[in-house]
């Protein structure tokens, strides 16, 4: 009888279970942990929303991620040996479509000077450097004028912009994204007066010190009550910010097509299958598939057969995009990425979504407790101490001869330290925590920089009038993008 009992227990709880009765899955209708009912008024509404999917941010297009050999493909012509091939694996993640347009960036320094009239230093640190143009034995002072300005390059990479300047662009933008999710969702109310600390932040909003306007309306909870909207919510949009050199060069390829279920058929030298860069289909046959230059003062081709039709750079959706639909990955301009530049880094870097760079923050407090913010209603961070990652591990008793026999232990392993630092005029490495990588080559550069594998490195305050930029967005949830 003992044993009829049991065995009738049992088969009521696999029934149960597979009724349902206590929830198949987390994030369904009931808990798996305690059985209560999510969003029910009756059970204290736990908060749960099944259906979440990420949706791209304006200008995004979805670069599903995998497994790639990232680094050298070809001969390495400048004997750097910085890019050793080393297979890696990058995360999905979004990016722009494009590259950052004059149009694009005009509305961020548009916007500045709307809020900020009278911080002539605000505004002006965010205008792209247009002397870049400027050469000694050239006549680029039209460019001078008018690259940046005139509608007639609206359409045209912004350029003449420093690292600093495109990471504040990030920053900028996704203000402006999430301000406009909450505006049309009616959450907030469009402020075109807002200024100074009651500037729209994303990070003082979620935080509750962005004040907003009589117009806010709080987020209604199922009961009726009312709430801000939180993180945990998914209404807004994870930061627009630059794309890792992983990331990037990853993008670049676009494999999708040179895929045999998990074969790679081909490798790819270019953006584009085949080692030709000239359009061998009927349709275009003979033109270049990218805008770069093709020899010894050659920057577009004849009067009358002008093959890339652009003689600097050119519109930001010409050429044929790649196979993940994104337009200029080789030639037009450079475009920087996050990382910090390192001779080293395919030795050093994790094989899961690589990067250099990482500067661990915390937001500031006063002596109450509250959080900071400056005048212009951004959080303000502080590196938390021993978590500034730049050089981590860049060194070692073969590269800098130190007593103890561990670079990583010394107590004054600067960057300084390993590379040769000479601000005379002498022999200089150029390496510092503060340079940056770039790639993709531009409409000034030969075939060789087209190829996505190879790099080079700038001061992050420097700019160029061949170096621009694009944004990415990481994607939360799973990698096929559900």
């Amino acid at each position: 009888m003992m044993k009829l009992k049991t065995l009738f227990i049992i088969l009521l709880a696999a029934f149960a279970s597979g009724c349902g009765l206590f929830g198949k899955k987390s994030g369904g209708g009931v808990s798996r942990t305690t059985g209560w009912s999510y969003n029910d008024e009756a059970t204290g509404n736990i908060q749960v929303d099944a259906k979440y999917k990420q949706e791209a941010g304006p200008g995004l297009v979805f670069v599903q991620g995998g497994t790639f050999t990232m680094g050298r493909v070809e001969q390495d012509v400048m004997y750097r040996w910085d890019n050793t091939p080393r297979r890696v694996t990058v995360p999905s993640f979004y990016m722009d479509e494009t590259e950052v347009s004059n149009q694009d960036y005009r509305e961020f320094t548009y916007w500045l000077t709307r809020v900020y009239p009278g911080n002539k230093a605000k505004i002006n640190s965010a205008l792209p450097d247009t002397t870049v143009w400027r050469e000694e034995l050239s006549y680029n002072e039209p460019y001078v004028e008018n690259y940046f300005r005139h509608p007639a390059f609206s359409d045209y990479p912004v350029v003449g912009i420093s690292w600093e300047q495109a990471n504040a662009y990030c920053a900028w933008r996704t203000d402006r994204v999430n301000e406009q999710i909450l505006a049309q969702k009616g959450i907030i109310a469009h402020d075109n007066t807002q200024s100074g600390q009651n500037t729209f932040n994303s990070k003082s909003y979620l935080t509750g010190l962005y004040q907003g306007t009589d117009g806010d309306k709080p987020l209604e909870n199922p009961d009726g009550s009312n709430k801000r909207v939180r993180w945990e919510d998914g209404i807004m949009l994870p930061n627009y910010r630059l794309p890792t050199e992983a990331e990037w060069e990853y993008a670049a390829y676009g494999l999708t097509e040179n895929m045999d279920g998990e074969l790679l058929t081909d490798r790819k030298l270019y953006p584009w299958n085949g080692s030709y860069l000239r359009e061998d289909e009927k349709s275009g046959k003979g033109e270049l598939k990218a805008n770069f230059v093709r020899g010894r003062g050659d920057m577009m081709g004849v009067a009358g057969a002008l093959n890339d039709n652009a003689d600097i750079t050119a519109k930001v959706f010409s050429y044929e995009a790649n196979d993940f639909g994104l337009y200029c990955m080789a030639g037009n301009v450079n475009e920087w990425v996050s990382d910090v530049y390192r001779p080293l880094s395919f030795k050093d870097v994790e094989e899961f979504n690589p990067y250099r760079g990482n500067v661990i923050t915390e937001y500031r407090r006063d002596a109450n407790g509250t959080l900071m913010r400056n005048e212009f209603g951004e959080m303000i961070k502080d590196t938390i101490s021993g978590l500034d990652l730049r050089n981590f591990k860049d060194g070692d008793t073969n590269s800098q001869i130190v007593e103890s026999g561990n670079w990583n232990n010394e107590k004054d392993n600067k960057t300084e330290k390993m590379y040769i630092q000479d601000k005379q005029g002498g022999y200089s490495s150029l390496i510092t925590d503060n340079v940056r990588v770039y790639k993709g080559g531009s409409w000034k550069d030969r075939a060789y920089w087209l190829v996505p594998g190879t790099r080079r490195y700038l001061e992050q305050d420097k700019a160029q009038n061949d170096l621009g930029f694009r944004c990415a967005m990481t994607h939360v949830g799973s990698p096929e993008g559900l």
